[in-house]
């Protein structure tokens, strides 16, 4: 893992590696609607995490949201076998160039960190949420995450630390152009 460069005071890193390694209270899992695992980042999250992850979201399913979890939504489970305490599940949108695509993204992050914020998380690593299958350009969500956590990093200082975790350099370099943090 590289850190490449901190902002807010250090409360905001941005690196580059496997989500799935970091010590965190918390890592955000781009999820898809079903919460039962699937490709990039959500696939590596249940394989790291295990049965349990898996088995958790099953139950938040069954009691909560037996049609899926909507867009810009966000819920906890364990983490499993992960360094992180726990996961929490968002479900961003499916690129379409409309409005609400980056209402629906921004709603991801703030609900992420709001949800751990309420549960007395101080550290959380996101990944770039839609920017893979879901086809999210990354210059336009490195605007849309950057202002969303900056916003909520404002407001509330129950969080210390956000990282944001990129697969590849590349992908890091795209949201450090783009970004609009202070």
């Amino acid at each position: 893992m590289r850190a490449f460069r901190n902002f807010i005071g250090g409360r905001v890193t941005v690196k580059v590696g496997d989500i799935t390694r970091e010590d965190v209270d918390a890592v955000v899992n781009a999820a898809n609607s079903s919460l039962m695992g699937g490709g990039g980042v959500d696939g590596a999250i249940h394989r790291a995490g295990g049965p349990s992850v898996l088995a958790e979201c099953r139950a938040v399913r069954s009691r909560r949201y037996p049609d899926g979890l909507p867009a810009g939504e966000a819920v906890l489970t364990t983490a499993g076998r992960m360094r992180a305490r726990h996961v929490i599940h968002t479900v961003g949108p499916v690129y379409a160039n409309l409005g609400t695509d980056a209402v629906q993204l921004a709603a991801c992050y703030r609900n992420c960190l709001r949800l751990a914020a309420a549960e007395g998380l101080k550290t959380i690593a996101f990944p770039a949420i839609s920017t893979g299958i879901y086809g999210y350009p990354q210059d336009e969500a490195a605007v849309v995450s950057s202002r969303t956590i900056q916003e909520h990093l404002v407001e509330d200082s129950r969080i210390q630390q956000v990282r944001l975790v990129f697969f590849a350099d590349d992908d890091a370099n795209v949201f450090l152009r783009h970004q609009v943090l202070g």
